[in-house]
């Protein structure tokens, strides 16, 4: 404490790469159960199996009901949260027999039903039909599972504190106070959330503002304790004990406009050999400003959809189709690498759009009925509606489009991206958090109009919009990385920076020997970042906020996803 005007804790800070992965909880229930019992009603179970690496393991179960068809469970389930992977999940019912026992007879089984958390984030509220073996529904039964967001990053709170008599430590000067601030665990250990700045020779000082997240300040937890010490600094480090006081969130909140919130900063030794001893002076509360922090979840749960749109490249240096040397060959045993990309990226992003309708655009072709060269045309040759039915109606697009398109040239991807633009811009005039549109651009090839592609981007930047690129084959995409903003900040050729880095790169090729899931991963493992993004620099908040912090000053800010 030697440094203690430069000191401050590391807890306060409030940027920076997030510390742990967003957290989900699920609550189920189940309705009109099989009565599997003979005396009495079927005492069920719910168990939740993961897929890993194609195999289904146990993660948790619930407590046993006795004797009940229509079961609550109290048991919550915990599990880490990531937008970019299909996590698949299993729930089953069984009729328990015995203490913790699941029986191995076909009667025990209630039904079951796989999802993906995806799914169940996006509605929220998932109601699903069990079914038993073989695909068949039991009876009437339905489970429900319910998703809350833990991740515990409500937010950040600023705070403005003084204090008023302070005793004097100093024969010569006056006190230099400075605050402390701890948070008390559940183990009853301390932990400093904030160390004021030193204020001179000053019994009635003033501490600058600071601002401390609520997971750091409290835990979230408004009844958490917190032991606040106020010192009198000493340059050697044997700072003079003042007083300290005792406070928690929730009475600091009851600050309204004209009133402060005042503590008694106490000595402990002082009270207990002064008879008339009240205090070693007050520290006041003068302002507190609450500011809310949204994460994706909060904007997905409270009913954002994502419309996903595919882009892909029918340029002559792809090979021709009928030839199975050429990218766009359809091989009946194999998806070529178009295909691989589209569905890797599109099976993520059809969970979070409820009408599973997605856009397929092409670019670089000579299309019927003249045969002109086209660098933004829908591939089920609709212009009026260019959207199919799920990823297999993009599939069947494509694969119905090939025969009929003339593969030509450039690459041009500035009119797909200005196109997507202009429909995002639709959507971000709309001052409500409903849509963001993510646009897959899938090319064999580095772009030729790399001017109009920046000065696209930079444009595009300011809409709810992200930018996948993928590069199938093994050409040199070098030149691509300049459009991914990972490296520096992308320019428009008049040196306009970029609002948002929206735009990801990478070579498919870098995944050829890896799993679908991999290259999802990677490539949209930032749009939960640049979803947040946008709307907090729009200070536009969820539709349906999911935890209303109790206070009147709610600023969108923005958090670094995934907590």
């Amino acid at each position: 404490m030697n440094d203690i005007q430069e000191a401050t804790s590391p807890a306060t800070s409030l940027s920076g790469p997030a510390t742990c992965v967003t957290k989900v909880e699920l609550r189920v229930s189940c309705k009109a159960l099989l009565d599997r019992d003979t005396l009495n009603k079927s005492d069920p179970c719910v168990i939740l199996m993961v897929q890993t690496n194609g195999q289904w393991t146990e993660l948790d179960r619930t407590e046993v009901i006795k004797s009940n068809l229509h079961p609550v469970f109290a048991k919550v389930f915990s599990l880490d949260y990531y937008f970019e992977e299909v996590q698949k999940l299993r729930f089953e019912v069984y009729d328990i027999h015995g203490t913790h026992s699941i029986g191995t007879r076909d009667d025990d089984f209630l039904g079951g039903v796989e999802c993906t958390l995806g799914q169940i984030v996006a509605q929220k509220k998932m109601v699903k039909p069990l079914l038993l073996k073989y695909g068949k529904y039991a009876g009437k039964s339905t489970i429900t599972v319910h998703a809350e967001e833990i991740s515990g990053n409500n937010g950040y709170v600023e705070l403005f504190f003084c204090a008023k008599k302070l005793d004097d430590k100093d024969l010569f000067s006056k006190s230099d106070p400075f605050l402390e601030i701890y948070r008390i665990n559940d183990d009853e250990t301390e932990q400093l959330v904030h160390r004021t700045e030193v204020i001179k020779n000053n019994l009635n000082p003033v501490w600058e503002p600071f601002k401390v997240s609520l997971i750091s300040l409290c835990s979230c937890d408004e009844d958490r304790k917190l032991k606040c010490l106020v010192w009198d600094y000493d340059s050697r480090g044997k700072h003079d004990f003042i007083g300290e006081f005792y406070a928690t969130f929730r009475e600091m909140q009851k600050i309204s406009s004209g009133n402060k919130v005042t503590w008694d900063c106490v000595n402990p030794k002082y009270k207990q050999k002064k008879r008339n001893y009240k205090n070693s002076g007050v520290v006041i509360l003068n302002d507190l400003k609450l500011h809310r922090v949204y994460s994706f979840l909060d904007y997905i749960m409270g009913g954002c959809q994502i419309h996903f749109t595919v882009a892909i490249d029918f340029t002559a240096s792809n090979g021709d189709p009928r030839n199975s040397c050429s990218l766009h060959y359809i091989n009946p045993y194999q998806p070529n690498e178009y295909l691989k990309a589209l569905i890797a990226v599109g099976e993520i992003c059809q969970d979070y759009d409820s009408d599973k309708r997605f856009s397929a655009l092409g670019f670089g072709a000579r299309i019927p009925p003249n045969y002109e060269v086209s660098h933004d045309f829908a591939i089920n040759f609709n212009p009026d509606d260019d959207e199919c039915e799920g990823i297999q109606g993009v599939v069947e697009a494509y694969q119905n489009c090939l025969p009929k398109i003339q593969l030509y040239g450039p690459t041009n991807v500035a009119p797909i991206i200005n196109r997507i633009a202009k429909l995002a811009a639709g959507d971000g005039n709309i001052k409500d958090a409903s849509r963001y549109h993510i646009l897959l651009i899938l090319t064999d090839g580095v772009v030729t109009d790399m001017a109009d592609t920046r000065e696209a981007i930079v444009r595009a930047s300011y809409q709810p919009l992200s930018i996948i690129i993928v590069g199938v084959g093994n050409a040199d995409f070098t030149d691509m990385q300049i459009l991914d903003g990972d490296d520096g900040v992308l320019r428009s050729p008049k040196g306009e920076p970029v609002l948002r880095d929206i735009v990801q790169f990478v070579p498919f090729r870098d995944f050829k020997t890896a799993s679908p899931a991999a290259l999802a991963k990677c490539v949209l493992a930032e749009v939960p970042k640049q979803v947040v993004e946008y709307y907090s620099h729009k200070a536009i908040s969820p539709m349906c906020p999911l935890r209303d912090l109790p206070t009147p000053i709610l600023t969108p800010v923005a958090t670094t996803p995934t907590e």
